[in-house]
């Protein structure tokens, strides 16, 4: 790791750090519960507006539609063309029980 220093002594780094979001990811085959990160005083949209073509997931656990556990990895891209819907899985806690499918 490489550390430079401007005139004023603020520091530089290689590392980019982030904090982990734990978020539930609807695609049209499948809801995923996982890990995005985002920096620090960024919101969840700067990260999944970015250029790049694939979100990275980390802690991924992908379902099918009808709520059945397929897969368990470390990681995984999740091309952002296939994103339906991404909430922070704390909104979800929030959620009264049979609100689902309600709307207001």
């Amino acid at each position: 790791m490489s550390i430079h220093y401007d005139d004023k002594g603020k520091f530089f780094t290689d590392i980019i750090l982030k904090e982990a979001v734990p978020v539930l990811i609807q695609t049209l085959t499948n809801r995923i519960h996982g890990n995005i990160y985002v920096r620090p005083g960024e919101r969840i949209k700067d990260q999944i507006n970015q250029e790049d073509m694939f979100l990275a997931v980390t802690d991924a656990i992908i379902y099918d539609l009808s709520g059945e556990e397929l897969y368990h990895c470390d990681f995984l891209l999740v091309n952002r063309a296939h994103l339906i819907w991404l909430m922070p899985e704390d909104q979800e806690q929030n959620q009264e029980p049979g609100d689902e499918g309600a709307s207001t």
